[in-house]
Parts: structure tokens; sequence; C-alpha cells
């Protein structure tokens, strides 16, 4: 298993940072060596000539008879053992080694016998040369790497900086924002050769600017076919109200009534795309709250667009119709095919219209794609309705509701949660879609801790 690395050590600035250090220090390794390698060679080669020089001149001086000449002795007790070896077989030798606590040049040869003539010459000078060197070396390379590390390193982040904006105006577009943009500078001056980063930035602005007039354009189409069917509707429904009681009035009363909520359903997601929705702040209590919706819901047969009724009663929230109550103090009653349980009531200050909307919707999907028993929980600001049937396709656990989609045949335009979604977002409140470990759909709605800030229209928008 590989180790699990922190977050920071994927960043391009730190792998940029590690490859200029690693490059540097090999590249100062490699200097360092070989100036080491040739101001040694040359240091020890010099001494290696004095000494031998000094050794042909004792030779000359102890084969004339003479005085050997300073630092030149036969049998010298400090000379090392090997190098008295080779002089006493016949060969002439040069070594470094120490001689009371200094290093010494020590260069031996023959003398008569058994014996070494050897010159010891002072090698402490250059000793301390080559170590100076070092250290120099040493110093110079650290100082190379830093400088060379900082202007890499601001130089890399000047480039990670963009991609950070660009990554940061993809995200924005991905949450909705398509007006967002990355506006780069550096690609819209004339002349200037244009880098990858730039051009990355310049495709992702083509890339929104080109999906924000197609979404528009699906957005004015929707709402223009809405409007446009809400006249037409209007008379088909009061006409539809005048024929005669029977089977077939029936049937066409319930496709134009149909037909009638799915117009609403378009223009309501209309006005939802334009995100300029106004909210009706008020303080509400929850759980009288979903016992309204539960109760509206009912009776309309989970239409999935309950009106607010009912009554709300001290210490905890009742409802009537349906054979559905609920108590508060974290007690439940159910009967029929829903159960209301408030486990911790709560006030909110929220729009109680657009909040029934939501739980509405839930209720009424949970109704026609579940099946029973159907459960809301109430849970401090949290609200969670749950069916007992197959649960959400996997696509919608994913990604969440798309308008006009729905798998496994089941009937529907996907219209409900998609308006859902929408209001709750409105609302500023979080809405998941799970699937319950043992079975069944879970819609999980988290009211916000403080109410939204209502979006300010511009002047003369409706």
């Amino acid at each position: 298993m590989r180790p699990a690395l922190p977050s920071w050590a994927g960043t391009l600035a730190v792998k940029a940072a590690l490859f200029i250090t690693v490059m540097c220090c090999a590249l100062a390794a490699l200097l360092g060596i070989l100036v080491h390698v040739s101001v040694t060679n040359q240091t020890v080669g010099q001494a290696r000539d004095l000494a031998l020089s000094r050794l042909k001149d004792a030779t000359a001086a102890f084969e004339a008879g003479d005085s050997l000449g300073r630092g030149a002795r036969l049998d010298p007790p400090e000379l090392p053992p090997s190098l008295r070896t080779l002089a006493v077989s016949g060969e002439r030798g040069t070594m470094v080694a120490d001689r009371r606590g200094r290093p010494t040049m020590w260069a031996a040869g023959p003398a008569d016998g058994e014996r070494a003539l050897a010159v010891a010459v002072d090698y402490s000078q250059s000793a301390h040369t080559i170590e100076a060197l070092d250290t120099a070396i040493l110093w110079s390379s650290a100082l190379a790497i830093g400088a060379t590390l900082l202007v890499g390193v601001v130089a890399v982040t000047r480039v990670t900086r963009r991609l950070h904006t660009t990554a940061q105006v993809a995200r924005r577009i991905t949450a909705g924002d398509l007006d967002a943009r990355v506006d780069d500078r550096r690609a819209k001056e004339p002349g200037r050769p244009q880098d990858e980063v730039g051009a990355v930035a310049v495709a992702l602005d083509s890339m929104a600017s080109s999906l924000q007039g197609k979404l528009l354009s699906e957005q004015r189409f929707t709402a223009d076919v809405a409007h446009e069917l809400r006249t037409p509707l209007t008379g088909l429904h009061a006409a539809a109200e005048l024929l005669p009681p029977g089977r077939p009035t029936e049937l066409v009363r319930d496709r134009v009534t149909a037909l009638r909520t799915l117009t609403e359903d378009l223009l309501e997601i209309s006005r939802l795309d334009t995100g300029r929705e106004r909210l009706e702040l008020d303080a509400e209590d929850l759980g009288a709250l979903v016992a309204r919706v539960v109760r509206a819901a009912q009776a309309s047969d989970f239409s999935g667009t309950p009106t607010a009724s009912g009554t709300t009663a001290a210490g905890g929230t009742s409802t009537t119709g349906g054979g559905t109550s609920a108590t508060g103090g974290g007690t439940s009653t159910s009967g029929g095919e829903v159960t209301v349980v408030v486990v911790r009531n709560a006030h909110v200050e929220t729009d109680r219209r657009r909040l029934e909307r939501v739980l509405g919707n839930l209720l009424a999907n949970a109704h026609r794609h579940g099946r029973p028993p159907v459960t809301l929980t109430v849970d401090g600001p949290v609200v969670t309705v749950r069916d007992h049937g197959d649960g959400f396709p996997e696509y919608l656990v994913t990604h969440g509701p798309q308008r006009f989609r729905t798998d496994g045949g089941s009937k529907g335009h996907g219209l409900g949660l998609t308006i859902a979604a929408g209001q709750a977002e409105v609302l500023g409140a979080r809405l998941a879609f799970t699937n319950a470990p043992d079975g069944g759909a879970l819609a999980t709605l988290t009211l916000p801790q403080s109410p939204p800030v209502p979006a300010r229209l511009p002047d003369g928008a409706a």
C-alpha cells in the first residue's frame, strides 16, 4: 500500500520546488566533486614533486657523504611501514600520513643495506587549503540552491496562482454562476505570446459563454412555451368543467389538470432559473408546519401542491384527516400511509410557502415512487422524508434531480424533485438524496441556522 501523503504534497508548487531542489543539489554535488578532485590532485602533485625533489637532493648528498639537509633522515621512526617496505625493496614512493598530529608528505627511497632514506614535507597548509575549498563549495552550493529555489518558486507560484484562479472560476460555473469568467490579462494583450495557462483560461471563458447562451436560450424557450400554454389551458379547463358528467368527462378533466400542473411547474422552474426569487421570511414552528404539509398533501391526494391549512396546538402539533398525527417532545403517532415523528421541535425563520412546497414535493415523490409507510422526521432544523420502496436511482444520488428524467419506467417528468432542490437553494437549505441502508429513499432537508439574505432585484424587475 502506498503511504498517504498530505494534500499540500500534491500541489504543483511543491512538486516544482522539489524538482528544482533535487536538480540543484545534483548539479552542485557534481561541480563540487569535480572542483575538489581537480584541486586536490593539483595540491597533492605539487607536494609530491617537492618531496621527491628533496629526496633526490638528499640521496645525492648521502652518496657524496655530505649532510642530508632539512627534513631528510635515515630510517626515521615516523615513516609509515608500507612506505618503508617499498623503499627497502629498492623503489621510491610518496605517501601522506600524520606526523606528530600534522599531515605530512613522505618521500622515501633506498639507501645502503636495509635502510631507507626518507624526506618529510609539511602538508598541513595544503590540507587546510583543500578543507577551506570544500567548505566554500558547500556554502556556495547551499546559497546557489536557495537562490535558485526562491526564484523558481516565485516563477512557479505565478503560474499556479493563475491555475488556481481558473479552477475557482470553473467551480463557480459548476455551482451555477454562469457569469463567472477568468479574464486572464496576459491572454488579452496583443502581440504577447500566449502560454498554456492562458490558453486554458480562454477556452474556459469561451465554454462558459457558450454554455450560458445555450442555457439562457433553453430557459427563455421553456418560459415562453409555459406562458403561451397558460391561456389556452385555462380556456380548456373551463370548457371541461361544462361537459356533462361521465367517464369521458373525468378523463378529459384529469388530463387537463395534469397538463396545467406541468405548465405551472415549468413556469416555476423558469422563475428559479432566473435566480431572482424573493423570500418572505417569518418565524415558523417546524413541527406544526410539517403537520400542515402532511394534512394538505393527503387532502390533495399527494399531488405535490399542498396548501397551508390546519391549526397549531400548544406544546405540539396536530393534524386531522387521513389518520396521521404527530406530537412534540420526541413522540409520534401514525395511521394510514404517513408517519410524522417530532424528535426535537424547532422554530425557524424561513419562507413558509417555499418550505411547504419543498416538503410537499418530497412527500408526493415518496407516495408516487416509493412504498408505504412514509415517515417524516423533525429533528431540530433537519427534516427527513423516507419511504420503503426501491430507493432513489443511482444518477439522482450522485448528480441530484434532473428535469424530464426518470428511471425504471416511473411515471412523471422529474420536475417535482427539481423544483424541491431549487426552492431549497433559494431558502439557503441543503437538500440531500440518499438511500437508507435497510432499503428505501431518504431525502434530508437541513435548514440554515440563520435565514438567507433575500436577493435584491434590479430596479423595475418583477
